[in-house]
Formats: C-alpha cells, structure tokens, sequence
C-alpha cells in the first residue's frame, strides 16, 4: 500500500502462474493489471489507465525467465486526493519488488501540474489539477532516470514539458531512496 499525502492504492500480485491457453505468451508471462476505483466498476478511464501501467510494467520485467505463465496486478484505489496515477505507478513498482519478480530497473511515479502562471507543482492534489493549465505524469526509470512512460492533460510547450520533466527526474530520486528505506526496513534482521 502505497499513500503520498491524502491518496492511497493497495496491490496484489499474483504469480507466476499458470496462463489460460487464450492468454498464454510462449515466449513470456502475460502481465495483466487490474485498477478498480475506490466505488463502482471500472471504467474507460481505468482502462486507460491500466493500459499505461501494464506497458510500464512490461518494460522491467524480465518475463523471459518465465514464458508461459501469468503475472496478474490488482489495484485498489482507497482514496483519490490527486495525483492518482503517479500513486499506482509507484505501488505497482513496489508491489514488483516486494513479490522478487526479476526487473531491469525500477520505476517510479511523478505528477507535475502545469499552473495558470506557468509554475510546476509536484505532486498535485485534486484541487490543485482542477485549476492546472496542463497534468503531466511520467513514469521514470531508476536508471539513467529515463523515462518509459509520459502522458498529459491538458495543453504546454515543448519547453514547459521538458521543465516538468526535469523536476520530475530531481524527483525521482526521492521516491527511490524512499524504496531503498521500505526495502531496508522489511528486510532487515534488526
């Protein structure tokens, strides 16, 4: 369960496991990821959302060691005060990290908020995004802080993005001292 601020998403992960024959991949797991809102049934947005996901997922997960199976990761959204996407992405990581699927790299979620002003804010909340000119959120990777995955809402420039990119790099490495910590403390003999 991972919760910045006032939203919160829990995860399971399942596998690997066998695969339906339909959903079986000869040459490497088939990873599905489940985003269910806090109340009622997924919708197009969810859908869109777990699309993002499982392809962030699929570019760090070593499932060549593990053809023919299935890899299923199930979000539940406790609450949503903001930056909703970022907070998925980075328990997804950690929830890949915790069940010891072999990755490449980790990764790791940020949202940017593009202000009227043209002021970046990290890690938005609700309200802050309702009056955002542009909601950037990018999935980065912990190495060289590439990025495997970008998405917007809203309008900026090419400039304004690669401002927001920058800060959501510096932030980065925040997010991956805080798994290092999480790691450290779950498994340490102390």
């Amino acid at each position: 369960s991972v919760s910045p601020g006032d939203t919160s998403v829990l995860a399971g992960l399942y596998g690997p496991a066998e695969a339906k024959v339909s959903k079986e991949l000869p040459d490497r797991a088939a990873l599905e990821v489940l985003l269910r809102p806090k109340v009622g049934l997924p919708g197009v947005l969810e859908r869109s959302r777990e699309q993002l996901l499982r392809q962030t997922c699929e570019a760090v997960i070593l499932g060549v060691l593990h053809p023919r199976t299935a890899v299923t990761l199930v979000l539940q959204v406790l609450s949503d005060a903001g930056s909703l996407l970022s907070c998925c992405l980075n328990t997804a990581c950690m929830a890949l990290l915790d069940a010891g699927l072999p990755l490449t790299a980790l990764f790791c979620g940020v949202t940017c908020a593009l202000q009227p002003d043209g002021t970046v804010l990290l890690d938005p909340t609700a309200r802050q995004e309702e009056e955002a000119r542009a909601i950037l959120t990018f999935a980065i990777s912990s190495t060289e802080r590439k990025v495997l995955m970008a998405t917007t809402k809203g309008s900026c420039s090419v400039e304004e993005m690669q401002q927001c990119l920058a800060a959501a790099q510096r932030a980065a490495d925040t997010i991956f001292e805080f798994y290092r910590d999480s790691v450290h403390r779950r498994y340490s003999k102390s």
